[in-house]
């Protein structure tokens, strides 16, 4: 038992790190040098690391060995899908990505979309060298929620195509591999936890304020779904509008009460701002145009702060988390200075005196979450590892199961799998 422990803290040490010595080895997981080069030997012979170049520090005298995690154990895919595009990344277990891909999939109604996602896929797999059959998980981010009950996406109009039926009970079926389906700003949320500002945190909320809105609750360090897979869609939400100017729009008076995603949407935030005299094309240019718009720009940054506290409130009230993280092309737009401004509008709202941040993951987030959610479930299947955040994808299927959401361990290959619990 304690060699199966001082293996998985070894392997997951160098997942984290990448290729360390055995005395960087050694001092990460504390165990003495003979038994971390038993450890390392042992480990070799199964498969499961492998030597990995030499560290040069510039010093005379030998160069230490590099030790890693062996990546051709098992490989996976992650996709961002969006109206425009998906965003296509396949990675050994080690995480180190083998292939990207950019392509356009269909998303209208009655399109062949298990098809044409399925060619895809083989193509960035073929990229990296592999093909489909050695994938062992696909995690695709959608703007939708995804229901457990039924594998339907729902709250997802933009992609018509992908609704209606078992979404990943199909693809997994078709395409004879472990596919799951994941919210896009839960993703966030996850590669937020895993290398962002939420790394330390158990309790959080996540805002997504960009060209529509979205949210993300984690409490213990688990994702609250909810039982329809709706947990977090705060769009939804009826919420009055603090703001200080009257504005009207196609979709109603939103004085009377509004879905928050028509408050704080892009279309939304461009009518806010030129109401206050500000015109822009989206709501992140508003945003940007605001910081340098003198009083005028200071009334709309204070309303569009006022709006996005108003809903945030109705989360602190209940959750009570240890920080909010605002997100999106929005929130990046206003910086620490709006989130100081949601700040004082939300302290002045609820109990809690919860503080408001930016989230600090670049580029594709959505697609970094969902990749890091493919390579936690295939850690855990193949070294035992437990997840950075807890019921990573609970509910994910594999070809032939049911909808129960077991997921039963599948082996590496048809012979005796590397395993350091065995060694």
């Amino acid at each position: 038992m304690l060699r199966e422990l001082n293996d998985r803290a070894a392997i997951d040490a160098l997942l984290r790190a990448g290729a360390l010595t055995r005395g960087e080895l050694e001092t990460s997981i504390g165990l003495s040098k003979p038994a971390t080069a038993q450890l390392l030997t042992r480990l070799e012979l199964d498969g499961v690391v492998c030597k990995a170049g030499v560290r040069d520090d510039g010093r005379r005298g030998p160069r230490a060995q590099l030790w890693a995690v062996t990546g051709k154990l098992a490989y996976v895919a992650a996709v961002d899908l969006t109206p425009q595009a998906a965003d296509f990344v396949v990675s050994d277990v080690a995480g180190t990505v083998l292939a990207e891909h950019r392509v356009r999939l269909p998303v209208e109604s009655g399109a062949d979309v298990v098809g044409s996602f399925g060619e895809a896929l083989d193509l960035v797999v073929g990229e990296a060298g592999l093909s489909r059959a050695d994938l062992r998980h696909v995690v695709i981010g959608a703007q939708g929620a995804l229901d457990p009950r039924t594998g339907h996406l729902e709250s997802a109009p933009h992609v018509p195509g992908w609704t209606g039926f078992d979404l990943p009970g199909r693809l997994s079926t078709e395409l004879d591999l472990e596919v799951t389906i994941e919210n896009d700003v839960n993703l966030v949320a996850i590669e937020e936890m895993t290398v962002g500002r939420a790394a330390e945190i158990d309790d959080f909320v996540l805002v997504w304020l960009s060209e529509g809105v979205g949210g993300a609750v984690v409490v213990g360090r688990r994702l609250l779904r909810g039982a329809s897979g709706g947990g977090g869609e705060i769009d939804w939400m009826r919420v009055p509008d603090p703001a200080s100017v009257h504005t009207v729009s196609s979709r109603g008076n939103a004085r009377d009460g509004a879905r928050f995603g028509e408050l704080v949407d892009s279309p939304a935030i461009v009518v806010l701002a030129a109401a206050h005299g500000i015109t822009a094309d989206t709501g992140w240019a508003a945003v940007r145009k605001a910081q340098s718009a003198g009083k005028s720009g200071e009334s709309f940054l204070d309303d569009l702060a006022r709006r996005v506290a108003t809903g945030v409130a109705s989360i602190v009230s209940v959750v009570d988390p240890e920080l909010v993280l605002l997100c999106g092309e929005v929130s990046r737009a206003g910086g620490d200075e709006f989130a100081a401004r949601v700040t004082a509008r939300l302290q002045d709202l609820v109990l809690p005196r919860t503080p408001v941040g930016l989230a600090s993951v670049q580029g594709n987030a959505v697609r970094a979450g969902a990749l890091q959610s493919a390579l936690a479930v295939v850690r855990e299947d193949l070294f035992g590892l437990v997840p950075v955040i807890r019921q990573v994808l609970p509910g994910s299927r594999r070809p032939g199961e049911g909808t129960s959401g077991a997921r039963p361990a599948v082996p590496i290959s048809q012979s005796a799998p590397p395993s350091p619990a065995g060694a």
